[in-house]
């Protein structure tokens, strides 16, 4: 029997992707934003591609802020700009 392998949407395309391939970013219970790397961190998620272009997509139509609910710093995206290049 074949392994499922789990799928998860780009905030920035809507592309429905391996979540092996996308980067994870949480909102952890004191509120603070960051990129999980080990995928296993606890708090909300919300996943995007590894591409520049997808970080801009998101920004524009705040599919980040809407995952994670709340708004989100100007130093955060600056910081996933500089961890996708």
């Amino acid at each position: 029997m074949q392994k499922k392998i789990p799928m998860r949407k780009c905030v920035g395309c809507g592309e429905m992707k391996e979540k092996k391939d996308l980067i994870r970013v949480i909102k952890t219970p004191d509120s603070e934003i960051m990129i999980d790397l080990s995928g296993k961190a606890n708090g909300r998620g919300a996943y995007m591609c590894r591409s520049a272009e997808c970080l801009k997509k998101a920004l524009k139509n705040k599919g980040l802020e809407r995952s994670l609910k709340s708004k989100l710093p100007q130093d955060v995206y600056e910081r996933m700009e500089k961890e996708l290049i």
